[in-house]
């Protein structure tokens, strides 16, 4: 009888499911168990493992700079990184939302890892999630360009959950990119949040963007309804 049940389970690929019978009959605990309470077990069991299968699979397709969580952040007044806001942050309503955060600081401050620390959490929260490198992202904008996917590639970008840019700012933008990225936040407003890291204050961006017009429209829908992180103090790099 357990082997045929073991042989369904496999056939339904119930994988939890599965490793948790196979566990009570090793155990010898399958008989101390109401019917009702050996269902709600197994099914438990299974909804576990899709959950830990379903992260897995963002973590992996978010592609994140460093390998980062929350709790790893440590908190400090005198690094801008305010525990209370952090920690708002990480229950994932700003995502609910449609918000955006704007992390800013010097080289080595920590803003990749706090960004990669957001984009776990929101991971494990079910949101799909994506991270690029600015020149990176423009490149492969560029290469889906001539090869006839860009619509595709915007589309894919439009739904993601959340969508970090990192390093923003290091020079200025071209038409193109001035373009591209309009695209990119004018689909995502008030819709899907971004995070955008910078070593350049806000104030700077306009000089990044160059347009004044397009710079506008960038701005107004990131920065009035935004949650700012401003990193300050030695690069975590030399202390390290």
């Amino acid at each position: 009888m357990y082997s045929t049940i073991e042989k369904q389970l496999s056939l339904l690929a119930f994988k939890g499911m599965a490793k948790q019978w196979e566990s009570l009959v090793e155990t010898k605990q399958l008989h101390q168990l109401s019917l009702n309470d050996g269902l709600n077990l197994l099914l438990q069991a299974e909804a576990d493992h899709r959950q830990n299968n379903r992260e897995l699979r963002l973590l992996k397709a978010a592609q994140f700079r460093y390998k980062a969580s929350v709790p790893e952040l440590k908190f400090s007044a005198e690094r801008g990184l305010n525990k209370e806001q952090i920690l708002a942050l990480s229950t994932g309503a700003y995502l609910e939302k449609g918000q955006s955060i704007l992390i800013t600081g010097a080289t080595g401050c920590g803003k990749s890892f706090l960004a990669s620390a957001f984009g776990h959490q929101a991971c494990t929260q079910g949101k799909v999630t994506y991270y690029f490198n600015f020149k990176k992202l423009m490149f492969k904008l560029k290469t889906c360009r001539l090869e006839g996917t860009i619509a595709r590639q915007f589309t894919k970008l439009a739904k993601a959950d959340l969508l970090i840019i990192d390093d923003f700012g290091l020079q200025v933008l071209d038409h193109q990119q001035q373009q591209d990225l309009m695209e990119i936040i004018a689909d995502r407003h008030a819709r899907k949040s971004t995070i955008l890291v910078s070593q350049l204050p806000v104030s700077c961006w306009y000089e990044i963007i160059a347009e004044q017009t397009i710079a506008d429209a960038i701005l107004d829908h990131l920065v009035h309804t935004s949650h700012r992180i401003e990193l300050k103090g030695e690069s975590r790099r030399k202390l390290s």
